[in-house]
């Protein structure tokens, strides 16, 4: 997934799917399991302010009320862009977070609103 606040940023996501029939038709619970690889895949620039902490994707990953959630965060300090993959509600197990980040240039402005 791009990120729609940062040009040059992709984001790949592994997640537990159900499958069978149960999974085929949506009626099955995925596990609370995600991993998360962002990169740089060209330039990075940020076009418009962006939030210091920002929800920029969410699927549903159940028929009613389990969410995939991925959370930006900007390490203004490091001068670094940071990304967390969760699970909102937790039905079997434990929730398997990931985060992982993406150095930004210097000299790239990481405007904040």
């Amino acid at each position: 997934y791009d990120d729609p606040g940062v040009q040059g940023v992709t984001c790949y996501i592994s997640r537990a799917k159900t499958g069978g029939v149960k999974g085929a038709l949506g009626l099955a619970e995925d596990k609370s399991e995600a991993s998360i690889a962002c990169r740089q895949v060209g330039p990075i620039s940020v076009p418009k302010p962006i939030k210091a902490q920002e929800e920029i994707f969410s699927e549903r990953t159940s028929l009613i009320f389990k969410r995939l959630r991925i959370v930006r965060m900007v390490d203004a300090k490091r001068h670094a862009l940071v990304y967390l993959t969760y699970s909102d509600r937790v039905i079997e197990g434990s929730p398997q977070n990931s985060v992982t980040a993406v150095p930004v240039d210097a000299a790239t402005p990481l405007p904040l609103r």
